[in-house]
């Protein structure tokens, strides 16, 4: 038997409606933050960023391909992992539908790894994605926009992440089994995995000139997984309390209840 709290139609309907005003707050929160974001002040950027991609090597004007904006989802991939992130693997799943609405309203959108291109070409081909993705391999674009350090940042306990020092699990001593769990998905050790993190940036082009104009990190892309609002939605939630999360093509088949 179950031990929810049960009740009448009635009962449900008064606490639904209790609920829907909760959530039209929420929504109205939501749209102001968003009005916030929105009016960050924007940072010009001179460096000469250049990425690898399926056309060749590409500047950071170039990845707008005609566009004023430019979304980049930091996928971990470093250059010693053998295979993506789970997590960022999962986030990536929702990006085939969205890139082309993005793209035909003046947004483009790419993934950004450190990894070779070819083994983002060849890990791409097994997810069956189609969005652009590029290779910042020899450059510092992940680093200047903190989602990549050095071993010597790690081992001096410098490494800011998602806008603080240390205060993120894959910075925590001893390493969490989550952290090397993951690591090991991806066929590398806990301190290289944690070397490369996940993160969303965005750009505006304007006269020629292109701004960098808002980041997040760690839960500040909740939003941008196209699971968890559904999750959110379901009787039992997230439900994460055991270490559910594989590529979408490593799931075995579930049995019935």
């Amino acid at each position: 038997m179950t031990t929810h709290v049960t009740g009448t139609r009635g009962d449900w309907l008064k606490a639904r409606l209790a609920l829907l005003q909760a959530e039209k707050d929420l929504t109205r929160r939501s749209d102001e933050v968003a009005r916030q974001r929105q009016a960050l002040p924007w940072v010009r950027i001179d460096k000469d960023y250049r990425f690898e991609t399926d056309d060749g090597t590409a500047s950071l004007t170039d990845l707008f391909q005609g566009r004023s904006q430019l979304l980049v989802y930091h996928f971990m991939f470093g250059p010693d992992y053998t295979a993506g992130c789970p997590s960022c693997s999962a986030i990536a799943d929702g990006f085939n539908g969205i890139v082309t609405h993005l793209a035909n309203h003046d947004v483009m959108l790419w993934t950004v790894s450190r990894a070779p291109l070819a083994r983002l070409q060849h890990y791409k081909q097994r997810m069956g994605w189609t969005f652009p993705w590029a290779s910042s391999y020899d450059g510092d674009f992940n680093f200047d926009f903190n989602v990549s350090f050095t071993e010597e940042q790690q081992h001096a306990g410098t490494i800011e992440y998602n806008y603080e020092q240390g205060g993120h699990a894959m910075d925590a001593i001893p390493v969490p089994p989550r952290v090397a769990q993951l690591a090991a998905t991806c066929g590398t050790d806990a301190a290289t995995w944690s070397r490369d993190r996940p993160g969303l940036s965005s750009f505006v082009r304007e006269d020629g000139v292109v701004y960098h104009a808002y980041s997040a990190y760690a839960r500040g892309l909740d939003a941008i997984w196209g699971m968890y609002p559904w999750f959110d939605r379901a009787p039992k939630g997230r439900n994460e309390t055991n270490s559910w999360l594989r590529r979408h093509d490593e799931y075995g088949e579930r049995p019935h209840a």
